[in-house]
């Protein structure tokens, strides 16, 4: 629980110690300190896996590692530890194009006093602004800038499939191994009988994976939702803008 709460620390000091923030940052973080907490529960089962192994002919290290090698031959703890690694790079993908945002904003506001747009990257948005609450926080509007949204889509698209591919080894390398009672062992080492083994606590593995994916699933719904709710406001927003230059030539 110590290492938990340890690695929960600066994922909260982060989403909230922030000089720029934007649309859904509060959801990305709060997605990675729940896929954290879950992770370390979900692998408590699966740390001593080579352990809850055994065998009914023989005691010997040697077969039953034979055995155990031949059945799980796929990484679990550690795929599963580097997949979560891929989403927090995906997030500080984001807060790296924010804080570029913001340091050409503070360059650009030294030399001119009044409100700047950034030339293709995006329009950040000072909290002091009327009907911004937070002082000190500056606001990335995505929705004029082209080059934000195509940023920020990114970010997520690539969010997505990274769950994916979690998804896909949970259910196609994880899973199936937990789906046979028992292990038929044909040992190809020299000295070792063939024998049947098993896997201690198989509910508790088989349900850590699927809290897992239902987290999974989780995050690809609200990574869908997010990337559709920008894409229609960013193309609406362009919509009004031609009717409004449009009525505008009109009028003249």
């Amino acid at each position: 629980m110590a290492a938990i709460v340890t690695g929960l620390i600066p994922i909260l000091r982060t989403a909230v110690d922030a000089t720029t923030t934007y649309k859904g940052r509060t959801v990305w973080f709060g997605f990675l300190c729940i896929r954290l907490v879950t992770l370390f529960v979900a692998e408590m089962p699966w740390f001593k896996l080579d352990s809850d192994f055994s065998c009914n002919i023989t005691k010997d290290s040697l077969c039953t590692r034979s055995c155990f090698n031949q059945h799980f031959d796929k990484p679990v703890v550690m795929a599963w530890n580097y997949i979560f690694v891929l989403l927090i790079l995906s997030v500080l993908l984001m807060e790296l194009f924010t804080a570029h945002l913001h340091s050409v904003y503070q360059k650009k506001s030294c030399r001119e006093k009044n409100g700047v747009e950034l030339e293709s990257l995006g329009e950040l948005k000072s909290s002091s602004d009327p009907g911004n609450s937070t002082a000190g926080v500056m606001f990335l509007d995505m929705h004029a800038s082209r080059n934000a949204v195509l940023f920020y889509l990114f970010s997520v698209m690539l969010r997505i499939f990274v769950e994916f591919w979690f998804v896909y080894v949970l259910l196609y390398w994880n899973l199936p191994k937990l789906n046979n009672s028992v292990f038929i062992c044909k040992s190809s080492v020299q000295g070792c009988p063939d024998q049947e083994c098993l896997v201690r606590s198989m509910a508790e593995k088989c349900m850590s994976i699927y809290a897992l994916v239902s987290i999974s699933v989780l995050v690809i719904i609200s990574s869908c939702g997010f990337c559709v709710y920008f894409i229609a406001h960013y193309l609406c927003n362009c919509g009004f803008k031609g009717l409004q230059c449009e009525n505008s030539w009109i009028s003249k």
